[in-house]
């Protein structure tokens, strides 16, 4: 168990739930450990454990610690990782589609980590715990694009923090089921757990649960009426949160079957994956605070299903 901290709520919180709050608070920790720390009964408000779930007020001090991490048996992997920036404090990568970011149930030796394990050799940031070094953000297994990984614990912190305060550009490429009927558009409906699938997102309302969530979407191009490549800027960062809006606006992204995309005899070229490309990210580098302007390549495949729809 690490060492006891204690949290006062701020005078600006009026009331929240006190994983909420705690997660407000110290954002250079992930949700994955302060849930681990409310089960384990490490977290007290007045000399008793407290849920996740308990409600706080301003001027509460809430006693917690984290448990020990126990270490997963990782080894260092050699995977070719294609590097579009490097120095001592942060690495970025281009993940390719079908490369699961972190080990979990059902993974084997092929996730990221394992390649920054071999890629890195040990100088990567622990604050993500010894499953998820270094890991400041993440992309879906089948979501393509760029990435940046924490080499230090300060790198970590600050990136963590550009993050969570909204500053990091963030603009994805969609390829999409139809055409919108606007060129641009404003997404903001909240986000939250489907009842019904809870390994699947939705728009929920915030009052039931739903979190903030803020996508812009600019068309780019057309193909007919069948499909359109759409760009996609990011201004939260809720999990399946372009899945969801593009389908809640009537557009599911092509190879998306979890959310609402059919197979269609039309398309020239079926999709092997979700067609979502991470195309840039801009941070602002945590030591000598210059901007950082990331971008990734459209990957083959992305490029292949575009030149078979512009065939038609």
């Amino acid at each position: 168990m690490s060492a006891r901290l204690v949290h006062t709520v701020p005078e600006t919180l009026r009331h929240a739930r006190a994983d909420k709050a705690l997660a407000l608070a110290f954002p250079e920790h992930s949700r994955v450990a302060f849930q681990r720390a409310f089960d384990a009964g490490l977290v007290s408000l007045r000399g008793r454990a407290i849920e996740r779930s308990a409600t706080v007020r301003a001027g509460d001090q809430i006693d917690f610690a984290f448990p020990e991490v126990v270490p997963a048996a990782l080894r260092p992997v050699k995977i070719r990782l294609k590097v579009l920036f490097e120095d001592r404090s942060l690495l970025a990568i281009d993940k390719p589609a079908g490369m699961v970011v972190h080990p979990g149930a059902g993974t084997r030796e092929d996730t990221l980590v394992h390649a920054l394990l071999a890629h890195c050799a040990g100088s990567l940031s622990g604050i993500g715990g010894v499953e998820r070094p270094g890991i400041v953000h993440r992309l879906d297994r089948e979501t393509s694009g760029v990435m940046i990984v924490a080499k230090t614990d300060a790198a970590h912190r600050e990136l963590a923090a550009q993050f969570a305060a909204r500053t990091v550009v963030k603009e994805y490429l969609a390829l999409v089921s139809g055409v919108p009927r606007l060129m641009s558009g404003s997404i903001r409906k909240a986000i939250g757990r489907n009842t019904r699938q809870r390994h699947k997102m939705a728009v929920v309302e915030e009052e039931k649960g739903g979190r903030a969530s803020w996508t812009d979407w600019t068309l780019v191009e057309r193909f007919g009426d069948l499909a359109a490549l759409v760009s996609c800027t990011l201004h939260t960062g809720r999990t399946h949160q372009i899945r969801v809006h593009m389908h809640h606006l009537g557009h599911p992204l092509l190879g998306d079957s979890a959310y609402g995309w059919k197979r269609n005899s039309h398309l020239p070229l079926e999709p092997a994956r979700v067609m979502l490309h991470a195309a840039r990210l801009c941070v602002v580098h945590p030591v000598t605070g210059k901007p950082l302007d990331l971008k990734a390549p459209q990957p083959a495949d992305f490029k292949a299903q575009i030149r078979a729809l512009k065939a038609l």
